[in-house]
């Protein structure tokens, strides 16, 4: 009998604690968007862009994460439809500095993980604002802008509430 209430005790706390550690159920899928900064020579990380073929070496280390984006867009240029990352003011300070530092290179955006898209830092980039054209077809594009701007809000309200 002792046994029983023993298991039966294990089995009650494991769900309880199951149900304690599950947070509200999310209506998108999260993105997680990584910028990283073309390598210098040939020590790279070699990533390969899925249309164009283009390769690019990259650093292994991303130089803007999931945690420095605070919005999304989709926006018209004169050359088509790409995507406006908006970043934090500390992210942007430091995107400044080194899109002064690293002119010429480039800097790729994956997706979870993958390889999305490219563009090089032709100027300094003082008001926080990266525009990149990503490799995917146009009609894909306004539902990724909006799991990465879902992605982007709910990481940015869990960073504040960690404080």
């Amino acid at each position: 009998m002792k046994a029983t209430a023993t298991v039966l005790g294990l089995i009650a706390a494991g769900l309880l604690g199951g149900c304690a550690g599950a947070g509200p159920k999310s209506d998108f899928v999260p993105v997680v968007a990584r910028f990283f900064l073309e390598a210098a020579g040939n020590d790279g990380v070699p990533v390969t862009l899925p249309q164009s073929g283009v390769n690019v070496l990259v650093n292994p280390k991303p130089v803007i994460t999931e945690g420095d984006i605070v919005n999304v867009e989709l926006v018209q240029v004169e050359l088509g439809r790409c995507l406006m990352f908006q970043l934090t003011p500390s992210a942007a300070r430091d995107f400044y500095r080194l899109s002064v530092t690293h002119h010429g290179r480039r800097i790729a955006l994956l997706l979870d993980g993958a390889p999305a898209g490219a563009r090089r830092l032709d100027g300094a980039i003082s008001d926080g604002v990266i525009y990149v054209f990503v490799e995917r077809p146009d009609e894909s594009l306004p539902a990724l802008v909006e799991q990465l701007k879902k992605s982007a809000v709910a990481l940015q309200r869990a960073i504040a509430r960690s404080g």
